[in-house]
């Protein structure tokens, strides 16, 4: 059973829509860098860091590391509720599920923080 400790205020509703939308947002991220590659055949160093240094693009790379991360993190948190149990480990279920969490919200802040630093170069 999953505890108000390890579910973090959070419902599955919340949970639902943040995923549905950090999925489109990547979705729609990964379709313009392809259809960009696509209509830019002769791609040069001049013309990509033109176009990842404006700020709408600057901006869209942020909002797609952000749902990677959201995403990451709701994915993680499912597996981790449903494969570290009581049931299926023992009664130490819940502090090892915790110190998973606690785990991957270091990681997952970790990638972000770098990746905002590559991004705006900070």
């Amino acid at each position: 059973m999953v505890t108000n400790v390890t579910s973090l205020g959070r419902s599955g509703l919340s949970d639902w829509l943040i995923a549905r939308v950090s999925a489109y947002v990547m979705t729609a991220y990964l379709i313009f860098i392809v259809g960009y590659l696509m209509l830019t055949p002769d791609l040069n160093y001049t013309q990509w860091a033109a176009l990842n240094s404006s700020l709408p693009m600057r901006m869209f790379s942020l909002l797609t590391i952000l749902s990677i991360a959201a995403h990451a993190w709701i994915g993680m948190w499912c597996v981790l509720t449903d494969y570290i149990t009581v049931r299926l480990i023992g009664p130490k279920a819940t502090a090892l599920r915790i110190i998973f969490q606690l785990g991957m919200i270091a990681i997952t802040l970790l990638y972000v923080i770098w990746a905002i630093d590559i991004l705006w170069g900070i």
